[in-house]
């Protein structure tokens, strides 16, 4: 039984799930400031079925060993399940382009440490 939601990544984890079935998903935890967005850790996951929460993602960031602000979601590719080698070159892909571009964060969904949706507005 699917757990209900209770934050905004929950709703976007389960309609994506719903809407593609199981997919891999990139995400890189940010250090925001009142004048910056820093890259901080990134990584990739297995999205198979839609009972993950947001409760299971933040014990898992925690293991990062950083503070983190937030975290921004991107699919791996349209193909659903990408294997681990695919997913690990587009994460560095990803990386490499978020460190020269931080406006890249708005092509994500971009959560909060609350769970909670966020927009990241041009300076």
């Amino acid at each position: 039984m699917t757990p209900p939601a209770e934050t905004d990544f929950d709703d976007w984890l389960t309609a994506t799930h719903r809407a593609s079935g199981d997919f891999t998903m990139l995400f890189v935890l940010l250090g925001i400031t009142e004048a910056t967005v820093e890259p901080l850790r990134a990584a990739w996951l297995h999205v198979v079925g839609d009972e993950t929460r947001w409760p299971d993602m933040k014990r898992l960031f925690a293991g990062a060993g950083v503070p983190w602000s937030a975290v921004v979601f991107y699919r791996a590719g349209r193909e659903g399940l990408v294997p681990d080698d695919e997913a690990r070159a587009r994460l560095a892909s990803l990386s490499r382009a978020l460190h020269e571009d931080r406006s890249l964060i708005r092509e994500g969904e971009f959560f909060n440490a609350e769970g909670l949706r966020l927009r990241l507005d041009a300076a």
